[in-house]
């Protein structure tokens, strides 16, 4: 577990402590704040539960059963029964990393005062999470709106001693078994404190912060992957001056032509056009070598949009209903997820139309025809063996994956609750492709990797020099496994140790040193 603590007060909180909680194990503390502002809310709801007249969510049912008027007797079995009614999610488990990113976003809401949870309630959230207990979680279960409410019922399950849960040396027993093994006393939920546990798109935001994370890494690798592809191309690296930028100012096309120019500075291989025996002399470079910037840009600033959806809902409390400043009780419509839903649909895209870019550079460099004196598909002794013909065929079987996950997931609504809840976001099920898109997204980007590489040294034996920023990838990439050329080592391409390479930044970080910093 990561020593680093995350203090949790009353204004919601940052990706960064999202990441650090949910795949780095920093530990949580509530802030003195946000224990007064807990005790606070739930002065004004108890005050309420103590009133004749009903309120939803304190001394009602829920959804299409909000018109019943619970009496006091039965309101604590209410709580733990919609807890227990909600918590029917089927099918895989969802990511560890998902699941506390989860927790704890429900608990940014419960901190902020707003919901009327009692503050043991609070702590007992962050005791679970700082053992290391994760609840176990299902893959279906969610429409995204009244929040992810399956998804938080599991979660809310184990706040209370009940069902399964893995522990922090991964083993899964009963949720009450794992409390008690770390001194932790399960919870008895009182008036709206169960509805309180579910209502968020806490899951949809955890799920949209951390593919934030990867794919700002991604891009980055993108970047330098194209210019590699340029490069071994013998491409020309004028359309990549920050002029021509300047005048279709997005901002994201600007940044990406930079980082490109900066890992090409110094190359003996760019814009030797006519210089290729056999080779008619080229005017232009193909759209997927000239156009990588205006592409990967606009995915930048899709991104950047995507970053303030997030920030936006980071800051916000999100429940039904919630406790107002003025001690008022309110139902809002605040739960439902299409904001969040939308970005993540809309990242999709982008990720899709980012590696269907790379998969061109990537088959392009492998084809005779048009890789201006390259090998056929880089092989070492083209013919006896294959070399990358088929990593180009995995590459493209990815992409297309990545096409049908492109599909909106936010285009869609099925009524449910007897028709109250007759719109919903679908968020959730947008999160959890965008998930797959971005692990996708990863191994496509190590294919071209891997095919740059090579193809940059049989340029550097033929006597050319490349930049120095693309021999620190090749170094660094044959040090981290994936072997180059050679009569006999090149016939199994090794595209787990590229992949593995990319996903955690070791790309970005072997070229920096000679580029400096890539945004």
């Amino acid at each position: 577990m990561d020593m680093h603590t995350v203090v949790m007060g009353t204004s919601g909180t940052t990706a960064e402590d999202v990441v650090a909680v949910a795949r780095h194990g920093a530990r949580v503390e509530l802030s003195s704040a946000a224990v007064d502002a807990l005790a606070a809310s739930r002065l004004i709801v108890d005050a309420l539960a103590a009133k004749p007249e009903p309120v939803y969510g304190v001394s009602t049912g829920f959804g299409a059963l909000a018109s019943r008027h619970i009496s006091t007797e039965l309101r604590a079995q209410l709580q733990r029964n919609i807890v227990r009614s909600h918590a029917a999610g089927m099918g895989p488990r969802v990511e560890r990393e998902v699941v506390r990113a989860l927790m704890f976003l429900r608990l940014k809401t419960v901190a902020s005062g707003h919901t009327g949870v009692r503050p043991e309630v609070a702590q007992t959230m962050a005791d679970v999470l700082n053992a290391g207990i994760t609840p176990v979680v299902h893959e279906y279960g969610s429409l995204g709106c009244s929040g992810d409410l399956a998804p938080l019922s599991h979660c809310a399950l184990t706040l209370m001693g009940e069902g399964d849960a893995e522990g922090p040396d991964g083993t899964v027993r009963p949720a009450g078994e794992l409390l008690a093994a770390h001194g932790i006393t399960p919870v008895e939920l009182r008036e709206k404190e169960g509805l309180a546990l579910l209502n968020g798109t806490d899951g949809m935001l955890g799920m949209l912060v951390m593919a934030l994370a990867d794919l700002r890494n991604l891009y980055t690798s993108a970047d330098i992957t194209a210019a590699l592809s340029l490069e071994a191309l013998l491409g020309t690296d004028k359309v990549l001056a920050p002029e021509l930028h300047a005048i279709r100012p997005h901002p994201g096309q600007g940044v990406s032509a930079d980082n490109m120019l900066r890992v090409l500075a110094g190359s003996g291989l760019t814009g030797r056009h006519a210089d290729v025996t056999g080779d008619a002399p080229r005017v232009q470079d193909a759209y997927s070598v000239r156009c990588a910037p205006q592409v990967n840009g606009a995915g930048r600033d899709t991104l950047d949009y995507a970053a303030v959806v997030a920030g936006r809902e980071l800051a916000s409390s999100v429940d039904n209903p919630v406790v107002l400043p003025d001690g008022r009780v309110e139902s809002n419509g605040n739960f439902h997820g299409a904001p969040v839903a939308y970005v993540l649909d809309f990242l999709a895209i982008v990720a899709a139309d980012l590696g269907s870019i790379c998969e061109r550079r990537t088959d392009r460099l492998l084809d005779k025809n048009r890789s201006h004196g390259l090998p056929p598909f880089l092989a070492h002794d083209a013919g006896v063996d294959s070399g990358l013909m088929i990593a180009q065929y995995t590459q493209a079987a990815l992409v297309s994956e990545m096409k049908r996950l492109a599909v909106p997931a936010s285009a869609d609504s099925i009524p449910s609750s007897a028709m109250q809840e007759d719109h919903v976001s679908m968020g959730w099920s947008a999160a959890r492709k965008l998930r797959t898109a971005v692990d996708n997204l990863a191994r496509i980007v190590a294919v071209e990797l891997y095919a740059a590489t090579r193809a940059v040294e049989i340029r550097a034996a033929e006597g050319l020099t490349p930049a120095p920023a693309s021999q620190a990838a090749v170094a660094a990439l044959r040090a981290a496994g994936a072997e180059g050329p050679g009569p006999d080592r090149f016939l199994a391409p090794d595209l787990a140790a590229a992949d593995t390479f990319v996903r955690e930044g070791r790309l970005v970080a072997a070229v920096e040193p000679v580029t400096g910093p890539l945004a």
